[in-house]
């Protein structure tokens, strides 16, 4: 990420994140989008660092593993709480960042290039929770190509040791 530290992030997110640390919307999961999602924006052009700042933020304050349906408005204002000292993205920018995390779970598909990669990054992790992710729910012909490897790697528990590792976990 250009301008960010994820680690200095984490630093800020985890003290109130109340979920087991590696349960099934932890750090291992927050890594995996982001593999998925820097992918997903070399294939369509979408915003890689808006992407990797979703991964880090979509389910930060979630409260529960299961029925948690504001969780991603919550994770969208610790952004806008970390602008301007750890979260740098001008207007625009903030604003896919926002709305992103905000409406991820609503299971819709966006025209817009980078809030489509973050919606895909995340839906295509569905395996580490028992969910084979359906073609037709993602919004990319490039979200359908990395399928199979995705799905393989949530369903056996990769933890990408590239992305823990940059981010001290």
């Amino acid at each position: 990420m250009n301008d960010h530290d994820p680690a200095a992030i984490l630093r800020n997110i985890l003290p109130g994140y109340v979920l087991p640390l590696r349960g099934d919307h932890g750090v291992a999961h927050w890594a995996r989008v982001t593999e998925i999602g820097l992918r997903l924006a070399e294939l369509t052009g979408a915003d890689a660092e808006v992407v990797a700042l979703f991964a880090l933020f979509h389910d930060a304050r979630r409260v529960n593993e299961y029925d948690d349906p504001e969780h991603g408005l919550r994770g969208a204002e610790l952004a806008r709480s970390l602008r301007g000292s750890l979260v740098h993205l001008n207007d625009e920018r903030f604003d896919l960042l926002h709305e992103a995390c905000r409406r991820h779970t609503d299971g819709k598909t966006s025209k817009q290039p980078t809030i489509q990669a973050c919606w895909d990054a995340d839906r295509l992790d569905l395996g580490r929770v028992g969910i084979t992710p359906r073609p037709e729910r993602l919004g990319s012909d490039a979200a359908r190509s990395l399928l199979r490897w995705a799905h393989s790697r949530a369903t056996h528990g990769y933890e990408p040791p590239m992305v823990l590792g940059l981010w001290g976990c």
